[in-house]
């Protein structure tokens, strides 16, 4: 009996010393370097900032969505461990090639980055305003700024640098070849950045959130610039994020039936006014251009490319669409999208909003 007692013990015993191994295994590798590399095959520079008034636990969860470090809950346990560290608040390089170690001791050196600059560029804007963002920031001409984003060799340099950008960017009816692949997002620069560094930073964010789409692009009948175009004109169409996969569906089943899109958003590009200044003239709606989805002739068609730089969720809408059998919708002035089948029903649904003050009215 205390043979088996023995035996009991000795084999708990085993299995505690195993497991505690393999803890110690899995603790030291998830304390090593992501090694995530970028579209260069170099380790990703990241720009992280750790806000004045942010705990550890912030800057770790920070740190995980970053792709900084490899395991956030060992993260955790790591500054538990080594509680006199004090995290300084300011602007930091980091990169994908150093250990949770080497980070942590980074973020408490205080070493920031001095001169950089925040920017912002809003989501849904054109091209246009991203190059007077640019601009007002860091002093180079709008000349400037548009001759780099349209030179032909600089951007086939970047069709090889970045996996989503294709030779359909160097098509000559695109009024900007670059228009739908600048991330609309809150960057920090360095302060004499290039015209270059400021766009590729911009594209570095853009691969991010393709990435996890890639393999559906790969086997889907759409190409990569084709799901952005469609992404761009859900983020102009669509009034709210909870509604933008309903209204991707919403286009995709008109291109399947060979309908027109029927969007204004793509009308008032193609002539290059702003929606906010004015409404259509009929000749407008109906005039025949590469972006006009209204005329018959772009029955079943997208327009050459993205009319804005889509955010996140327009993306997402994009590449995941709601199922379903509608073919028009509209919103109201309060947001609110009604969808439905048919023309009929579509038109019932605006005069109810007319009648009831709902309808949306440029002023």
């Amino acid at each position: 009996m205390k043979k088996k007692i023995l035996i009991i013990v000795a084999a708990i015993f085993s299995f505690f010393v195993i497991g505690l191994v393999g803890l110690v295994v899995f603790y030291n590798n998830a304390l090593g370097a992501t090694e995530i590399k970028g579209e260069d095959s170099k380790y990703k520079e990241v720009t992280f900032i750790v806000k004045s008034g942010s705990t550890s636990r912030m800057v770790i969860d920070d740190l995980y969505k970053e792709e900084l470090i490899k395991n956030k809950y060992v993260g955790y346990v790591y500054l538990k461990l080594n509680d006199d560290f004090m995290l300084q608040a300011g602007v930091y390089e980091l990169n994908t090639g150093m250990s949770l170690e080497e980070i942590i001791d980074k973020l408490g050196s205080g070493k920031v980055v001095d001169n950089s600059i925040s920017v912002t560029f809003i989501e849904g804007k054109r091209i246009t305003n991203y190059v007077k963002v640019i601009s007002e920031n860091f002093g180079y001409s709008e000349e400037e700024i548009l001759k780099v984003i349209s030179d032909e060799t600089y951007l086939k340099e970047l069709i090889d640098k970045y996996w989503f950008l294709t030779e359909d960017i160097l098509d000559d009816r695109l009024y900007y070849a670059l228009e739908g692949y600048l991330s609309p997002n809150t960057y920090f620069f360095d302060q004499n950045a290039s015209i270059k560094d400021i766009i590729e930073k911009m594209l570095d964010t853009t691969a991010v959130e393709l990435k996890e789409y890639k393999d559906d692009i790969d086997n889907s009948k759409y190409s990569v610039h084709e799901m952005v175009t469609m992404a761009s004109i859900v983020e102009l169409e669509g009034s709210n994020s909870d509604d933008r996969r309903g209204v991707a569906g919403v286009f995709y089943n008109r291109l399947e039936g060979g309908w027109s899109l029927g969007s204004d958003v793509t009308t008032y590009y193609g002539i290059q006014v702003e929606m906010s200044e004015r409404d259509l003239w009929q000749h407008e709606i109906e005039e025949v251009n590469d972006y006009n989805t209204r005329p018959s002739a772009m029955a079943g068609k997208l327009p050459v490319g993205p009319i804005c730089n889509p955010g996140v969720d327009s993306i997402i809408a994009a590449f995941e669409p709601e199922e379903h059998d509608y073919y028009y919708f509209v919103a109201d002035k309060n947001g609110k999208t009604y969808f439905t089948k048919t023309n009929g029903e579509h038109e019932t649904v605006i005069a109810d909003l007319k009648a009831k003050g709902l309808w949306f009215v440029y002023e």
